[in-house]
């Protein structure tokens, strides 16, 4: 048996996996010069920043790099190029493992942003350079949060809350800074209210407001230069996981898959939030569509989890729906953390699957591994 103190240990980090940048905001409240140019106040840099990010969303990478080029040609010590090129290595290895051969140049490149911002004295009054440290310690913590890579979360988010806080002085200067703000107020308050093991931690730090976080990340949303996506990605997730509003979240998946098509992680974030408001017909119309164009591993092996939830919920046929999800299953579990939620999903349908054929010690096993992979197990598709 278990100790008290190991069955709470086992919810924290299942919970610290759960939710955002991933989650890594909330995780700061409990660990509690110049040197090449201002590229985001020349308005032709800005420009060709914002047409970098644009297509590096939308998987164009080669454009995106063609672009790059010229930036890192015009600030070749400035911090911006190597953030954007991170970005370009994460998006183009998407999901990017802790055992991919592209973890290391992704690392680099981050750091490297991090290295040169703190290599401006006055960083913490400098907003541009302020930014893009926090987008490239935003960037680095997402990607230890998702692949559950704890050591290298803590110490990187013991350092990164001064200048969190810093961020509320700059927001009338990048609304980017909106994105920062807004994950503060929001969790702050949400997530101890969410899961009240952490209100005693939370009251060591400054109250958030939700509703102001809700706004400041909608302004972010709308008129960011490099968070835009993620603020609506984030937002999505919010009124999924916390608002239980299904048809907000939508809203935001759609907007981002307008933008970016060929982005997988926001279409396949689209399909299934129609297959939660049981748009069955217009999820299905999207898996079809995008099963000729789009190769990604991933994105494969997602469809098959979506194509047995049409199979269950719209068809009623169950036989084939149990060799989706049993087939979805077992293929997901390749891609480490990133496989947990949509495994979560075939094991709650072959759990109804089995309480249909009332096989009820089936219908339990399956219960509890779906159980133990979700993190929101509210999101299930029961229903």
């Amino acid at each position: 048996m278990r100790s008290e103190i190991g069955v709470t240990n086992h919810v924290i980090q299942k919970k610290l996996k759960a939710c955002f940048f991933g989650h890594f905001l909330f995780l700061f409240l409990f660990i509690a010069e110049l040197l090449n140019g201002q590229i985001l106040q020349d308005a032709g840099s800005l420009n060709m920043v914002r047409k970098c990010i644009e297509h590096t969303y939308n998987m164009e990478l080669r454009e995106a790099r063609a672009i790059l080029k010229s930036i890192d040609l015009d600030y070749p010590v400035h911090p911006v190029p190597c953030l954007l090129k991170g970005m370009i290595i994460y998006w183009e290895n998407y999901p990017l493992l802790g055992t991919s051969s592209s973890r290391s140049l992704y690392e680099k490149e981050m750091r490297k942003c991090i290295e040169l911002c703190e290599k401006n004295e006055n960083l913490e009054n400098d907003p541009e350079y302020l930014l893009a440290d926090l987008c490239a310690r935003g960037m680095l913590l997402l990607f230890y949060a998702d692949n559950d890579l704890s050591k290298e979360v803590i110490p990187l988010a013991a350092s990164t809350y001064q200048y969190i806080r810093r961020s509320f002085f700059f927001t009338s200067v990048y609304s980017d800074f909106f994105f920062f703000t807004g994950l503060y107020n929001y969790y702050r308050e949400a997530y101890p209210e969410a899961y009240p093991i952490y209100k005693p931690l939370a009251l060591l730090f400054p109250k958030g407001d939700s509703v102001k976080g809700l706004k400041e990340l909608r302004s972010c949303a709308r008129n960011s230069i490099m968070l835009k996506a993620e603020s609506s990605s984030f937002l999505s997730g919010i009124f999924m996981s916390f608002e239980d509003n299904y048809k907000e979240a939508t809203a935001y998946l759609k907007s981002l898959y307008v933008l970016y098509p060929g982005n997988i992680q926001y279409r396949a974030g689209y399909i299934k939030n129609l297959l939660l408001e049981k748009r069955y017909d217009e999820a299905e119309s999207l898996i079809d569509s995008s099963s000729p164009i789009i190769s990604n591993p991933y994105f494969k092996v997602q469809l098959l989890v979506f194509n047995g939830i049409l199979q269950e919920k719209k068809y009623h046929n169950l036989n084939l729906a149990r060799d989706y999800y049993t087939i979805g299953s077992s293929e997901i579990m390749n891609f480490g953390n990133y496989g947990n939620e949509y495994a979560s999903y075939c094991w709650f349908g072959l759990s109804r699957i089995s309480e249909a054929n009332s096989d009820k010690k089936t219908q339990k096993i399956a219960r509890n591994k779906a159980m133990d992979l979700s993190d929101f197990a509210n999101i299930n598709f029961d229903e």
